[in-house]
């Protein structure tokens, strides 16, 4: 079973760009592909470091430069086209741990209906852990962590309203039967993904948590230098495409249905003697 292509687009962060790219080396399967596409970057060490940690492994690491800022959304379309497979989504303010592709890629497998998976997280709205719906702390021991999340108990995979963008792995199914973001609605960024887990439902999709696998998110760098934020503007347009987003939301959050699995794994990290803060 070929993996999804690792997809990373690319706006300044420098350092987090570092972690996430040493991250990526030392966890993803050798034979797994991955597209690194620099949207402009604006600061001068990005792209010869791109284009060096391409370099490493150019049979499966490939590079592309937009020479205009298109935002995260047209940038994410454009790797994905170029994919043509399954893919995950992965922001720059990440750092990945051991066997998370191999999850992604299982938890898309197991049922055609599945259009996506997100990890758990320390920073991951509501897939973080240990606190629900909280900026966490990144830990000490993201290794540790991951492989006792990836041992305790078989994966369920249960169903959210949406995916969360930190890290998105997306079925080729699913972008055949429902197309790609929407970046005539969603510009630059934030929503796009929420809209896309909405149409997905719509199609008779599903979009669940891949509750084996553990990926850290630094938060806020990613296209940050921008200046783009959550605002009432991203959400007017999301809530004009489905009204009742933020009702399906708020109803999640309120009965918390990952509350038992979660628990499930601070027993484990527990009885491991592993702390998360």
């Amino acid at each position: 079973m070929p993996f999804p292509v690792v997809i990373v687009p690319v706006f300044n962060a420098y350092e987090h760009l570092l972690v996430c790219l040493e991250s990526l080396a030392r966890n993803t399967p050798s034979n797994a592909k991955v597209l690194l596409i620099d949207d402009a970057s604006t600061d001068g060490r990005i792209y010869p470091f791109l284009q060096s940690w391409v370099a490493e492994e150019t049979s499966q690491r490939r590079l592309v430069r937009h020479e205009q800022n298109r935002g995260f959304v047209a940038t994410a379309n454009h790797g994905m086209r170029l994919a043509g497979t399954d893919v995950v989504l992965l922001n720059s303010d990440t750092e990945v741990t051991s066997g998370w592709l191999e999850h992604l890629a299982d938890c898309l497998a197991s049922d055609r209906s599945i259009a996506t998976a997100t990890p758990w997280s320390n920073n991951g709205e509501i897939v973080s852990i240990p606190s629900f719906c909280a900026t966490n702390p990144a830990p000490e021991n993201p290794e540790i962590i991951a492989g006792i999340i990836a041992s305790c108990g078989r994966p369920d995979y249960p169903v959210m309203p949406t995916a969360v963008g930190f890290c998105m792995a997306i079925s080729l199914h699913a972008i055949k039967l429902i197309g790609l973001f929407d970046e005539l609605t969603f510009g630059l960024g934030y929503g796009e993904e929420n809209d896309f887990c909405q149409r997905a439902e719509r199609a008779g999709l599903r979009n669940v948590l891949c509750d084996n696998a553990y990926v850290v998110h630094h938060g806020g760098a990613s296209f940050g230098p921008l200046g783009l934020k959550p605002d009432e503007n991203s959400m007017q347009r999301l809530l004009a495409k489905h009204p009742d987003y933020l009702s399906k939301v708020s109803e999640f959050i309120q009965t918390d249905p990952l509350a038992g699995r979660r628990q499930e794994i601070l027993d484990c990290l527990e009885r491991a003697g592993v702390g998360m803060r």
